[in-house]
């Protein structure tokens, strides 16, 4: 492997949680195609997610060693540093747009325009 690529490390709860929901979908749509009860669609969509339950247990803990990939520690530092520069990014360009957005608030000047007898308006003085 390269030394400028990160490798993944997927999470042995992250398989298992995959594999059942997959279970579930996959078990309602058969109950859904083949049961006419509810009951039954109830029934046999629980023990088909049941059966990818044990399924996905059963296939990590034949094939994945879950003591090495559960070492990630989290670091504390390096995502405050991130967190502040993006604030300090949003904080800058709100500046800058408050200083665009000034100059248009101030020149829209406000006339009071006074109707005469004959329909039409006229400017009044400020």
């Amino acid at each position: 492997m390269s030394k400028g690529t990160k490798m993944i490390k997927l999470r042995s709860e992250n398989i298992i949680y995959f594999v059942t929901v997959c279970g579930f979908f996959i078990g309602f749509m058969f109950c859904i195609v083949s049961m006419n009860e509810p009951t039954d669609i109830l029934l046999y969509t629980l023990e088909i997610t049941l059966f990818f339950y044990l399924l996905a247990h059963i296939a990590v803990m034949s094939f994945i060693n879950t003591e090495a990939s559960d070492s990630y520690i989290f670091n504390r530092k390096e995502y405050e540093n991130v967190s502040s520069y993006f604030v300090h990014e949003i904080e800058e360009r709100e500046s800058k747009m408050d200083i665009l957005l000034r100059p248009v608030e101030e020149e829209i000047p406000v006339t009071k325009r006074k109707k005469r007898r004959d329909g039409s308006y006229k400017k009044k003085a400020a």
